[in-house]
């Protein structure tokens, strides 16, 4: 198995995100949606940023916030790249990219294969797409699989494609030779039982699985 690259995302410890920074991960994420269970203070997620090397890359992810809170937040916790999660348009994408300088995702939610046809607006105007389980009740993190023959129609939108959606140890392999993503966004499959909290042993697990010794 070739070795994928791995964002964890919803990190709201220090000691999570240094394991997994230690343990190879390519991006660490954090929540900055209020009233939302993996939901992290911009100042928390300064001081776990300043904890790690500066080899790992750091992503902000949001939810319909104002471009203004998305430049405070960006400037304050030092984050190297901006994830958009909710209905954010293909030119509001545009701008903030330009505007921080920084590298975008956007996610989009698959409910269906008609789905991915959203990801043409996008094209030139952000790095990444990540794709999504759809949720009535949930935008994010719902640690449901949505079916991967559509993420691997995906790529032939050629732009860079990060596959969520229930990932865990024990599909990831699986996920990766089906779909072979630029990257994997995962959350809930290396949680404690408690969103946000991480369990050590199930992201060393993962790790284990793509990075064979």
């Amino acid at each position: 198995m070739e070795k994928p690259k791995i964002k964890i995302c919803g990190i709201t410890r220090k000691e999570d995100a240094i394991l997994a920074e230690k343990l190879g991960a390519w991006a660490i994420g954090f929540i900055f949606v209020k009233n939302t269970p993996r939901y992290i203070l911009p100042e928390k997620a300064a001081e776990i940023i300043k904890e790690l090397s500066g080899n790992t890359l750091t992503v902000g992810v949001f939810m319909d916030a104002p471009a203004e809170e998305v430049l405070n937040i960006a400037e304050q916790t030092g984050i190297t790249k901006i994830q958009f999660h909710s209905k954010e348009s293909p030119e509001f994408c545009e701008i903030l990219a330009k505007s921080t300088g920084k590298d975008l995702i956007k996610a989009i939610s698959i409910k269906n294969g008609n789905d991915i046809e959203k990801i043409d607006s996008y094209k030139g105007k952000v790095s990444f797409i990540l794709l999504d389980s759809w949720s009535e009740n949930e935008s994010g993190g719902t640690g449901k699989v949505f079916d991967w023959e559509i993420a691997k129609e995906a790529k032939n939108k050629e732009i860079p494609i990060i596959l969520a959606g229930g990932i865990n140890a024990g599909n990831i392999k699986q996920a990766y030779e089906k779909v072979k993503p630029y990257a994997f966004d995962i959350s809930s499959g290396v949680e404690a039982g408690i969103k946000g909290i991480k369990d050590p042993n199930k992201l060393k697990t993962l790790f284990s699985i793509i990075n064979p010794e």
